[in-house]
């Protein structure tokens, strides 16, 4: 049991520092120093020990929009395996789960944002709720052709049968869910060239719009919600495009982190190199997902994998 909880474990504890390489690499490419690899965690320290003001207009629907979001989060932690970690929880269609929680997450959030009555954040919710749309059929899409591919609606069985050596086969199906696992893995996590989680301008902002009347603790639970969604679906993306299977539980694990460590500096590297796209261009780019998702989804069903 002990080794099931390893994963969640070090999910817990190292979310935060994919922000912090993210941060240092877009700092890197703009010559400058930047702000520590730890800052991310000094900031969650931070936040934790200030108290929240909320506005009278709220109601305890607002006030549980972090919490929710926080918990949610935290149990499809429980769903995902690392490496050679199995998860703490594996059923079949646990991956079901998954994506849910995920939506109850939003949806929260978005709630929380109408429930200020500020007409900013309900624009910035309908945003979200209009982009998540698009997003999400492009993930259950993806992981159902993974499904048909393996025969297994469980992460951990899903990621045990696929194999680097199989890439000969079904190279061409995993190569267009890592496409559009990585489309949807930018937006999930409000990333350039979606959404731009630094920016203070009111015609661009999505996510951040939301939760600008959350404080203290509360925007440190949604910081940190925000921190192990990327762990998670960075998890989910290198499962399926890296399958290590070596046998030493703890080399394969050693890569999977590597991999998701290079998965941050990637982003990075895009967040550096190109401008947040207009709000016009973002539907096309998630529909481009969802085809390619219909297309590895009937490449399985062709019997072309």
């Amino acid at each position: 049991m002990l080794i099931r909880l390893l994963h969640f474990v070090l999910c817990l504890v190292g979310a935060p520092l994919l922000l912090g390489i993210i941060n240092k690499t877009k700092a890197f490419f703009a010559g400058r120093n930047g702000p520590p690899l730890l800052q991310p965690y000094y900031d969650l320290w931070k936040l934790l020990g200030k108290g929240a003001v909320y506005s009278r207009t709220t109601s305890p629907v607002f006030r549980m929009g972090p919490v929710i979001g926080l918990s949610a989060v935290l149990s499809a932690a429980l769903l995902v395996p690392l490496g050679g970690l199995p998860p703490v929880l594996a059923f079949q269609g646990d991956l079901i789960l998954f994506v849910y929680l995920f939506a109850l997450i939003r949806f929260f959030i978005v709630i929380g944002a109408l429930d200020t009555g500020s007409s900013f954040e309900g624009m910035g919710a309908a945003r979200e709720v209009t982009f998540s749309a698009l997003s999400e059929p492009a993930l259950l899409i993806g992981l159902a052709a993974i499904i048909k591919l393996t025969g297994h609606s469980s992460f951990s069985q899903m990621f045990a049968t696929l194999q680097v050596g199989s890439w000969a086969s079904v190279g061409p199906v995993t190569v267009l869910f890592a496409i559009a696992m990585f489309i949807v893995f930018l937006t999930e996590n409000c990333r350039i060239p979606v959404d731009d989680p630094n920016t203070h301008l009111e015609l661009t902002m999505i996510h951040e719009v939301m939760v600008l009347d959350y404080s203290g603790p509360d925007y440190g639970m949604i910081l940190y919600t925000a921190a192990l969604k990327m762990w998670l679906l960075g998890a989910v993306l290198i499962g399926v495009l890296t399958p290590m299977h070596t046998g030493m539980v703890w080399l394969d694990t050693a890569a999977a982190i590597v991999f998701l460590l290079l998965l941050a500096v990637v982003t990075g590297i895009i967040e550096s190199s190109m401008a947040r796209l207009r709000l016009l261009h973002v539907p096309p780019l998630l529909i481009t997902a969802t085809a390619l998702s219909i297309l590895a989804l009937v490449l399985v069903f062709g019997g072309f994998a």
